[in-house]
């Protein structure tokens, strides 16, 4: 089941640029999506445009069912948003501003949830400190509070983590977790490939304002991944037998090792197959070694530029 549905979204400036280019995607209740692409690929944008905060030159957008133009109010009721930059009233406490965004949705004060959500953030002990008070990584923290405040439906986290240090970092994605789990379908923007690695469901890809892959997070890792295979030899090997001759099949190290590359999604007889080979040709190896690609390294073969 959808929970939000984008349908021919394009976004053209008066400039002529072209923000976005008829975006379709739809992002499945409960799921963890994460949105990946270089600055200026125009990620924020569409968070923007789905959020009700960026008009759509075209195209139409539904949050749980709720058209974000014509049902502006259900719509927005239902989504929360940590943007980037830090926008709080510096002089309120950490529990008026929670209070306050609560109230703004229309929801009837709860205090027992806010002081469940200050404590998921590691922020009870805070919630009489004035904002202008707190550090950097508290203020995001206060950041996500304000957003998750009149319970909604929809986390998006547009660069949630950049700025906090680890152990913050690690608070926050397991909260994420726990948000997950009762339901909340979260959209994440990261520089740190490696978190949406650990945590996404799904992965999309966009660059120069185009939707250029959708996917599962596994089965992209499988279909567009490498994996290596490193063997260290007991003795040098001057040069590769022709029995072995393979583009994929590399002497490296100086003869000291032979490195093997396939694809992510080849089944696991072909390591086996290969130390098969070594023994036929009686070229005893000492140690083994097997990596496979991260998620970044695919990213950059689909754009040609790390996330920066």
């Amino acid at each position: 089941m959808s929970m939000i549905s984008v349908a021919g979204v394009t976004k053209r400036y008066a400039s002529g640029l072209v923000a976005l280019d008829s975006i379709d995607l739809e992002i499945r209740k409960g799921e963890i999506f994460a949105l990946l692409g270089p600055n200026g690929a125009g990620k924020t944008t569409l968070i923007g445009v789905i959020c009700g905060l960026v008009s759509m030159t075209a195209g139409k957008v539904s949050v749980d069912g709720f058209d974000v133009v014509k049902n502006y109010r259900q719509a927005r009721e239902r989504i929360g948003l940590v943007p980037q930059e830090i926008a709080l009233d510096i002089f309120s406490t950490v529990w008026n501003t929670a209070r306050f965004s609560r109230g703004l949705f229309g929801k009837p004060p709860d205090p027992d949830y806010l002081e469940r959500l200050l404590k998921d953030l590691s922020l009870l002990e805070k919630r009489n400190s004035r904002v202008i008070e707190l550090s950097g990584g508290m203020k995001r923290r206060v950041m996500i509070a304000k957003a998750l405040s009149h319970q909604p439906d929809v986390l998006f986290l547009d660069e949630p983590t950049a700025g906090v240090d680890v152990n913050l970092r690690r608070d926050m994605w397991a909260l994420v977790r726990r948000l997950r789990e009762s339901g909340v379908t979260i959209v994440l923007t990261t520089h740190y490939i490696e978190e949406a690695e650990e945590m996404a469901d799904r992965v999309g890809v966009i660059d120069h304002g185009k939707l250029v892959l959708v996917d599962d997070k596994a089965a992209l890792m499988r279909r567009l991944g490498t994996r290596r295979l490193t063997v260290r030899l007991a003795q040098t090997l001057n040069a590769l037998p022709p029995e072995l001759a393979d583009p994929h099949v590399v002497l490296c190290e100086g003869g000291r090792t032979i490195n093997v590359s396939f694809d992510g999604s080849a089944d696991g007889a072909i390591i086996p197959a290969f130390l098969a080979r070594l023994d036929a040709l009686h070229i005893p190896y000492v140690d083994l070694e097997t990596a496979h690609s991260t998620l970044e390294d695919i990213f950059v073969s689909i754009v040609g530029r790390p996330v920066p």
